[in-house]
């Protein structure tokens, strides 16, 4: 169950980057103010949520971190056609790597 939150709060993070880049410009738009903000305090909830429910910290930060970093910058990619090289495909899945050897190391209670 803690894994969901931890989903969850990777979600809410990515929704909440995402959106600071819609805050530069017109400062008159609230909604991605509002979506910035209600996106991180969610994600921080969840995140807590789901170490309350046995994620080990250092393994929920990394899962949160590496996905979130590897999902913003395939929605920068998408969304505002930000470049992609194959260089920083590489670096993403070293980050995916990273993570997942991470989780296969941790002790299992």
């Amino acid at each position: 169950m803690g894994y969901l939150f931890l989903a969850g709060a990777i979600i809410a993070e990515v929704i909440a980057t995402t959106s600071l880049k819609f805050t530069t410009g017109d400062g008159n738009k609230i909604m991605p103010f509002i979506l910035v903000a209600a996106g991180y305090i969610g994600a921080f909830v969840l995140l807590q949520q789901s170490l309350t429910r046995g994620v080990p910290l250092g393994i929920a930060y990394a899962i949160w971190a590496g996905v979130g970093v590897v999902l913003v910058v395939v929605i920068s990619w998408l969304l505002f056609k930000e470049s992609l090289t194959l260089l920083q495909i590489v670096g993403m899945v070293l980050v995916i790597g990273g993570v997942l050897l991470l989780e296969l190391g941790a002790a299992k209670h």
